[in-house]
């Protein structure tokens, strides 16, 4: 998965230039912009089934323009923006997160590190945009007081653009500030109603115990979307898993099935209807269709998947591996940037039933973030499954404080 490659597009520049060099006079912009190249990360190459359409194309042909033009003029500071937006999303597309995060921020900071006149209004767009990307970057990599900081920034540049309240939205949700949460949304769907706000819409009705509300907001988000897209398929896969988390698992597959219709072997509608199948107890299905999803994606989540399968089926040889494999994948992240001691907490307790280890991980995060739901109701069952219960009970009820309806939760005030 993570062979480099020179683009179609980036050959047909590197032609130019080099016709360029057989001239009389020398290329001078080339010359000056050679030893920025080495300062521009690699576009690695994409899986042949996320080859889709043009699409693939049009990102190569936008990574060999961008790259040209630091080339041409090792100065300028757009060109930095657009690599890391295309780094942001083969992040998404691709799953090489290790690589492509690391990247867009290494982009990001080449260009935030330049002087910028606030007075020039595209200078000003510029930085707020680049500071937008990178608090986007910040929460993928679960540095969430960290985005909060740099996307509070950018909102003071631009406090009508509605993209950044998600990330305002979404820093606030993880450190457990909810109705700083709910305001930011919002702005954010007073701004523009679109699929990026609706879904956002949909997560807060759901975590304050509006079920019914967040799905007729992730479903208004899925209508906003274009059939196809990425984005799209995302909120798909979204609302299949709201409502395989309310056990509503013939919806949840149907929702599945349609995002392949519109966008054939998408890798995570492949892992939804996995989920599907082991709730079914079909682990046949699902270990075929997992397969499918991590042949494509290297994402860790089908792995743990895998290890659900094959510890329920008593396959003790290839839950040994897989395992080894998830821990390994998770490690690879952390020492890419990734906080993973959520992730780490989640694997230790349910898939290996290590809870001191899982208490350890769950912890860390819990002194980081010590208001947040999802974190709270990690250590409620690595307690209850310790069998020190008025510590369970404390998380849980820290848990519950919106609202919640998780049944999972739920479950455990019986």
């Amino acid at each position: 998965m993570k062979n480099k490659i020179i683009s179609v597009g980036l050959m047909a520049y590197l032609m130019v230039s080099i016709m360029a060099c057989q001239n009389n006079r020398p290329n001078t912009n080339l010359k000056a912009g050679m030893g920025i190249i080495e300062n521009i990360p690699e576009l690695l190459d994409r899986n042949e089934k996320l080859q889709y359409g043009k699409e693939w194309e049009t990102v190569q042909n936008a990574y060999g323009k961008e790259r040209k033009a630091l080339m041409d003029n090792p100065k300028a500071k757009e060109p930095w923006l657009n690599l890391a937006e295309v780094f942001i999303q083969e992040a998404r597309v691709t799953g090489e997160h290790p690589h492509y995060y690391p990247a867009a921020l290494q982009c990001l900071e080449a260009l935030l590190a330049q002087p910028f006149d606030e007075k020039d209004l595209k200078e000003k767009d510029l930085k707020f945009r680049a500071l937008s990307a990178k608090a986007g970057v910040e929460m993928s990599l679960h540095e969430f007081a960290k985005a909060l900081e740099t996307g509070e920034a950018a909102v003071a540049i631009n406090p009508l653009n509605s993209g950044i309240y998600g990330v305002l939205t979404d820093a606030n949700v993880e450190l457990g500030n909810y109705a700083k949460a709910v305001e930011m949304a919002d702005k954010m769907v007073s701004i523009k109603p679109d699929l990026r706000s609706y879904s956002r819409v949909s997560y807060l009705r759901e975590i304050h115990g509006d079920v019914p509300g967040a799905i007729e907001a992730m479903t208004m988000a899925v209508t906003a979307g274009y059939p196809g897209h990425d984005n799209t398929s995302w909120a798909m896969v979204t609302l299949g898993n709201l409502y395989i988390q309310y056990g509503k698992l013939d919806e949840a597959e149907q929702v599945f099935k349609s995002t392949l219709e519109n966008r054939p072997e998408y890798p995570f509608a492949l892992g939804g209807l996995a989920a599907v199948a082991i709730m079914r107890k079909n682990y046949k299905e699902a270990e075929r269709l997992l397969n499918q999803a991590a042949a494509i994606v290297p994402e860790v989540g089908f792995f743990e998947q895998l290890a659900t399968v094959y510890k329920e089926t008593g396959r003790t040889n290839e839950y040994g591996k897989t395992m080894q494999e998830v821990i390994e994948m998770m490690e690879d992240d952390q020492a890419h940037g990734h906080n993973m001691d959520l992730g780490f907490a989640h694997v230790y307790s349910n898939l290996m039933d290590n809870q001191p280890k899982a208490l350890e991980y769950a912890l860390k995060e819990y002194n980081a973030r010590p208001e947040n739901i999802d974190v709270n109701g990690t250590l409620a069952n690595i307690y209850a499954k310790m069998g020190e219960n008025e510590k369970a009970k404390i998380h849980r009820n820290k848990a519950l404080r919106t609202g919640s309806k998780n049944p999972e939760l739920l479950a455990l005030t019986q």
